[in-house]
């Protein structure tokens, strides 16, 4: 990037910020909020240069990159050039080393930023009636993606232990909060999946100021434990999970509000070594908790009985059948996940470096938030909720317009846009309560032997043979 001074930086800034309002944008561009664009690019100070990947350009590549079912940067190249061409453009080369440089030089930042911003507006856009008593819904839930193995990823990101050198692949652990509501992403943090103050939490730790006064948090039972209630109602928020496995609930004991439903009161741990003293000193000596004993009688879930924890105290505010309900509705963290990995491809990045990598993440996580505004919008006007539409037909639907929205003028875009909700809102999900299914596999996979050298050494030994 150039080192322009801030006088010719602030005006070349804005020179790209008209034109993200007046020229045609490039495929997935019209998908931003342009009034986001400018911001993140403001709050990044990002300069320009006369070159044909600028940060913008870069910015709506890489994005079409993560939405198109070919993650190749050649794919993302090729649709830059068709679009090019499009428009009677001077072609530029079909080698995307050129994209790829421009990538690394992308700031990171901009890419969290825009992943933030466009997560918090979806989420403070949801109507009313998209909460539960009043109260904004978050999730929060953790996972891994996997990388090649690459050295400098074995350094940032290195495989489980249980692996030997050469045969498995550098993962690494990723903590998102969702709002529930819409679906999108508030927040992610990204570690290393093992070692000093990698773990779940501590990643989460790092996103408590995604939580705000009222809001109600659900997680699994990783986050049962004194140290998180205690840490989300630091925040004025309420958290409500499984009880951790380490502890046991004694329904004899505390202040009994009706049938397997009381509070308790937790007494602090001694100060853990990740806390520091003064976090220690200011959490409560004892903790108000209340326990819910749900029993589950539907054919086919493995979970019988299990007892759900939550700092909202006040049976009226939350009676003991939603606590149950809630609970069961977590698991839509889970679904989420699986959309940013399986639909989206997340779960084998392909960045060679640990900053493409971390790139990578961020731009699946704003390609999902791109995607999950769209849901919210046509939702709203269908009178559904976006739960109810398919996120990868909203995705099929997203890349087939994309074309048509890319070459729309400005006056035909918004029908072309009401078109493309349209489509999303027909998208809908079948109804399928208490859907259980096997955790097996129909199709065969193909009866290749597990690689148990490196492939470099076994190819050499291969190519022994051939010359003996």
């Amino acid at each position: 990037m150039s080192h322009a001074t801030p006088t010719r930086r602030s005006r070349q800034v804005g020179r790209r910020q008209q034109q993200l309002t007046q020229e045609p944008r490039l495929p997935f561009a019209h998908l931003l909020d342009p009034d986001l664009v400018q911001q993140a690019l403001r709050d990044e100070k990002v300069s320009f240069r006369d070159r044909l990947f600028s940060p913008l350009v870069t910015l709506w590549v890489f994005l079409s990159q993560v939405l198109d079912p070919d993650h190749s940067c050649r794919q993302a190249v090729a649709r830059f050039l068709a679009w090019r061409a499009q428009r009677r453009l001077p072609p530029c080369a079909a080698d995307p080393s050129a994209y790829c440089k421009a990538r690394r030089r992308l700031p990171e930042g901009l890419l969290a930023r825009l992943t933030r911003a466009t997560g918090r507006q979806t989420h403070d856009q949801a109507p009313p009636a998209w909460r539960w008593s009043g109260h904004p819904l978050k999730v929060v839930d953790g996972t891994t993606v996997s990388m090649p193995d690459s050295a400098a990823n074995q350094q940032a990101f290195p495989q489980a232990n249980t692996q030997k050198p050469g045969l498995g692949f550098p993962i690494a652990r990723l903590v998102v909060v969702f709002s529930l509501a819409v679906g999108s992403v508030l927040d992610a943090a990204l570690g290393r999946y093992q070692g000093t103050h990698t773990g779940e939490t501590a990643l989460f730790h790092t996103l408590h100021d995604t939580l705000e006064p009222g809001d109600w948090l659900l997680a699994d039972r990783y986050y049962g434990s004194y140290w998180e209630l205690a840490l989300v109602r630091r925040r004025g928020a309420d958290l409500i999970s499984r009880l951790h496995q380490r502890r046991r609930a004694d329904f004899r004991r505390g202040r009994r509000l009706g049938a397997d439903d009381h509070v308790v009161t937790w007494p602090k741990p001694p100060r853990p070594a990740w806390m520091d003293a003064a976090t220690y000193a200011a959490l409560p000596a004892t903790l108000a908790v209340r326990e819910v004993r749900v029993r589950v009688h539907i054919p086919g879930f493995r979970t019988k009985v299990l007892v759900v924890v939550t700092t909202v105290l006040d049976p009226e505010e939350l009676p003991r059948a939603d606590v149950a309900i809630l609970y069961r509705v977590r698991w839509q963290a889970e679904l989420d996940l699986r959309a940013l990995k399986t639909t989206l491809q997340m779960d084998v990045l392909r960045g060679q470096s640990p900053e493409i990598v971390r790139k990578e993440v961020w731009a699946h996580l704003l390609a999902y938030n791109v995607i999950r505004q769209q849901m919210a919008a046509a939702a709203q006007e269908a009178g559904l909720f976006p739960v109810q539409l398919s996120f990868k037909g909203a995705l099929q639907a997203v890349n087939a317009f994309a074309g048509w929205l890319g070459a729309a003028g400005p006056a035909e875009r918004p029908r072309v846009c009401r078109q493309l909700r349209a489509l999303l809102a027909g998208y809908r999900i079948e109804a399928r309560p208490n859907r259980s299914e096997p955790r097996a596999k129909k199709r065969r996979p193909k009866p290749f032997p597990l690689l148990k050298r490196p492939r470099r050494k076994v190819g050499t030994r291969l190519a022994e043979k051939s010359c003996a």
